[in-house]
């Protein structure tokens, strides 16, 4: 990050930026080796530089990266080994860091990074049965929820230390980000809406429901049976209220129709271990929004108030960000450069579904905050540079930054609602800013 970009956050408005901390940066061999100085160092400055601007920085830990170390010795999340591994790191990032980072995520979207992962392949370790996908070793329908079980206990190990070694002193909090996608049933049938609940207890549930409720959801439980990983009495202890808030990152919406009663073609959702509900975009030949640049977002502004709404509802309004929220477009270095800044479907997406936030919170929602992504265009993952996210246009050759309209606009909405102040925004001694739409 460049102080530019800090500049670039202050003419917004914003109040405060979410970034991850990589693992290997810190502990290039895990706890096998030493810390690495010059990386305390570079968050250390990141760190600094936001406070002098006043600008909370809110952490994640991990957002899918691993010292290789970890998974050349053990198998990294396959292991359980991996639990001592990850609260090592959280020890040190808390202790170095904890007395000005005031808001931490132990793990971003840990559904997506166990599905792409251990069921797809499409993300590193790679690992995967032929049947899902194109790897060379792997075991869809096992490893998934090894995996996660292991995360889930890398969370509590991580939170319970923080509450016992930490907080008191440090005063923040604690919580797991999700990538959370709101399911219709395809038909109003009994069948379909039972699909949909599944398909968000084999998505989302998956994860929060140990962490909040002590147990793996119902579904899971009924359709896997002794496939899914136990938790000992031990575990339980550590699991009980293990989160202080839960991160939401929402984009899209899918249809889900039901495949354990009704025969469904091949397709996401529709196995045995993904809970028999087809995902599908599209019903009666309609799309359920408006396709986007990117193969997997359909502009559906309701399922922001939807997926909210229900969260709210299952886990006792335990208090949530909205980590992340964004609107892509494909890169398209021959369009003029007044398209290219003029993103007018951008600012339509972020008015939507921030106008459906708005209308959960009013119904009660306890919503501290809002997470555009992105500040700007960035590696977009096995996308790479060809999808762009960014409120500013970023030229990869020279890294100039440029304004887009939807920055604009932002600083506009961030405006307006600071002078309605929806929520009070300042909370406590420290000047944290909860509760406003303020942050990127």
């Amino acid at each position: 990050m460049k102080q530019e970009d800090l500049d670039l956050m202050n003419y917004i408005g914003v109040n405060s930026y979410r970034f991850s901390i990589s693992w290997a940066r810190i502990l290039p061999k895990g706890r096998f080796g030493k810390v690495n100085k010059a990386g305390i160092s570079h968050y250390n400055k990141l760190i600094d530089a936001l406070l002098l601007k006043g600008i909370q920085p809110f952490v994640t830990l991990t957002h899918f990266d691993i010292p290789q170390e970890l998974e050349n010795r053990y198998g990294a999340w396959l292991s359980p080994k991996v639990k001592e591994d990850f609260k090592y790191f959280a020890d040190i990032c808390f202790r170095y860091f904890g007395d000005r980072v005031k808001y931490w995520a132990t793990f971003n979207e840990p559904n997506v990074m166990v599905i792409r992962g251990y069921r797809s392949g499409i993300f590193p370790p790679s690992r995967c049965s032929s049947s899902f996908g194109n790897c060379s070793s792997g075991d869809s329908e096992k490893e998934p929820f090894i995996a996660a079980h292991n995360i889930i206990l890398s969370h509590a190990a991580a939170i319970h230390l923080y509450r016992t070694k930490y907080q008191e002193k440090q005063n923040g909090s604690v919580g797991i980000v999700m990538n959370a996608i709101w399911y219709e049933p395809f038909s109003n049938s009994l069948e379909d809406r039972l699909a949909a609940e599944r398909a968000i207890a084999f998505y989302m549930n998956w994860f929060l429901d140990p962490l909040i409720l002590g147990k793996y959801p119902k579904e899971m439980q009924e359709i896997l049976g002794s496939d899914l990983p136990m938790f000992s009495q031990y575990d339980l202890k550590k699991l009980k209220n293990g989160l202080d808030f839960i991160g939401i990152n929402h984009y899209t919406s899918f249809y889900s129709k039901d495949c354990m009663f009704s025969l469904c073609e091949a397709g996401p959702g529709v196995s045995r271990t993904e809970g028999f509900s087809l995902r599908t975009p599209e019903k009666d030949g309609v799309l359920i929004g408006n396709s986007t640049a990117v193969d997997w977002l359909y502009v559906h502004p309701q399922g922001m108030e939807k997926i909210v709404t229900y969260i709210k509802e299952r886990y006792r309004n335990i208090p949530m960000f909205i980590t992340e929220n964004g609107f892509g477009e494909i890169d398209d270095s021959t369009s003029p450069t007044e398209d290219v800044l003029n993103d007018v479907r951008r600012t339509e997406y972020m008015s939507g579904y921030l106008g459906a936030l708005e209308t959960a919170m009013r119904k009660g929602a306890d919503v501290k905050g809002y997470f555009t992504w992105s500040l700007l265009d960035n590696f977009e993952w096995t996308s790479g540079y060809k999808i762009r996210f960014g409120l500013h246009h970023v030229d990869y050759a020279t890294l100039m930054r440029t304004r887009r309209l939807s920055a604009v606009w932002y600083k506009q909405f961030i405006a307006n609602h600071t002078a309605q102040r929806i929520i009070a925004p300042k909370q406590n001694p420290e000047n944290q800013q909860k509760g406003s739409f303020r942050s990127i």
